[in-house]
């Protein structure tokens, strides 16, 4: 399997490391838009952009295989007015700015995938959100994924297969979810968050990059797929697996009042931990995707041996 040109852009973080990574042997050359320059590495190159101007970098769409969008601020922050604003100008603009950039194309990507988010579906504890039945919830989160989509699936690319990948909270080593759980696990607050009850939805971090090749190789497949692993896990169990795996016989809990408190003092919402995502990934499922890590208690095991 050989690809010749992979673009990711705004992909100078977490996960765009762990793809650039992935595709590095992959493809004859990978592509990084980044707001900051960056010295090539071997067949990884950056090139600058802003999110919000054409410019030089669009060439770089040209003759592609595959075209990730990861731009967007995080959203673990207050939810301010402002701060509300730059979450959805982040996402729109840039999704906004590569469907222009493609329809300008003599010969654009193959497929388009914009990274989106699995908590565009409610609180669940009844019964698993798929991409047929599952319910778009309320509140600012979901007006985000909301018109980010709606935006991304209005581009008129009539060449450019796209997909919305709804992404799960992603557990891996370097960042984004895990090692912050796993801190709490050290210092003794390893217990549950909330009353426990809630689903987490997860994906690990290495079946994240391998699915971005399956959905490029399985042409038949575009619109909505939810990126989560097939069995969610409640997280009070998260919380013991990572508590076992790690040698941590005992976790103080942390219940919604202080949660709040704490949310409040660095700067977060407590929704990104107490919300129940419970999230199945229907149609990859369907189209037979080899999951590496199916369960949760494989990923955590996979991660902490390498960590410890």
């Amino acid at each position: 399997m050989n690809y010749k040109k992979i673009v990711l852009a705004g992909g100078n973080g977490y996960l765009g490391g762990i793809l650039a990574k992935y595709y590095q042997d992959l493809a004859d050359e990978v592509i990084i838009l980044s707001r900051t320059a960056k010295n090539a590495e071997g067949n990884i190159k950056t090139l600058r952009w802003n999110g919000l101007d054409e410019g030089d970098w669009s060439s770089a769409l040209e003759g592609s295989d595959l075209l990730i969008n990861l731009c967007g601020k995080n959203v673990n922050c207050r939810y301010t007015k402002k701060n509300r604003e730059a979450i959805i100008a982040s996402r729109i603009k840039p999704t906004k700015l590569l469907g222009d950039s493609i329809a300008k194309l003599s010969s654009p990507p193959r497929l388009w995938i914009n990274i989106t988010s699995a908590t565009i579906y409610r609180h669940a504890e009844d019964r698993p959100q798929d991409e047929e039945t599952g319910e778009i919830g309320y509140g600012f989160s979901i007006d985000v994924c909301r018109q980010w989509e709606q935006v991304f699936m209005e581009t008129d690319t009539p060449k450019t297969r796209k997909i919305a990948l709804r992404l799960g909270i992603v557990l891996g080593r370097s960042d984004s979810a895990f090692p912050r759980l796993l801190n709490l696990v050290k210092f003794g607050l390893g217990g549950y968050q909330g009353d426990g009850q809630q689903y987490v939805s997860w994906i690990h971090e290495q079946d994240v990059a391998k699915c971005t090749t399956w959905l490029l190789e399985h042409e038949e497949l575009a619109g909505v797929i939810n990126c989560t692993a097939p069995e969610a896990v409640k997280n009070t169990d998260l919380m013991k697996m990572i508590r076992q795996a790690y040698g941590i016989p005992f976790g103080l809990p942390s219940p919604a009042w202080l949660l709040e408190l704490g949310a409040q003092l660095i700067g977060t919402e407590t929704e990104l931990i107490l919300k129940s995502r419970w999230v199945l990934p229907k149609r990859l499922m369907d189209s037979n995707y080899p999951f590496l890590f199916s369960k949760a208690a494989y990923a955590v095991k996979d991660i902490l041996s390498i960590r410890i």
